[in-house]
């Protein structure tokens, strides 16, 4: 975060920016796709938002520091909690995401594509 300094707006934002795994550098590097923060008409960093698929990794990665182990090392009904969450957050909007969350839950596709249909049921009744 060069040129940033201590500023407490960035202070403020910084988890925000870290929990979607963005990248915050100064207004002036900002490219045309970065969004640049505001505070008081002065314009304080700009935020370099990761793409989707990074996105997800950086949120299983996130899931499971707060599980304290490996995804895959959680139970059934842990995993179908993990499987909701990430739905409720667009993972499997994303290209490969059912395989990418397969692989980080160590189950096979049919397995997400089962726990989706379950919560989805659940949800209809």
């Amino acid at each position: 975060m060069t040129g940033i300094g201590d500023d407490p707006f960035v202070t403020a934002v910084k988890p925000l920016v870290d929990a979607m795994g963005g990248e915050m550098l100064p207004p002036d590097q900002a490219g045309a796709d970065d969004v640049v923060l505001s505070w008081e008409g002065v314009d304080v960093v700009a935020v370099r938002l990761p793409q989707l698929a990074d996105s997800l990794d950086h949120i299983l990665a996130a899931l499971e520091r707060k599980q304290g182990k490996p995804l895959a090392d959680l139970d059934r009904k842990a995993k179908q909690e993990v499987v909701r969450i990430l739905e409720a957050r667009g993972a499997f909007s994303v290209r490969h995401g059912v395989e990418t969350v397969a692989g980080a839950l160590g189950v096979s596709r049919f397995t997400v594509y089962n726990y989706l249909n379950r919560e989805n049921a659940a949800k209809g009744q």
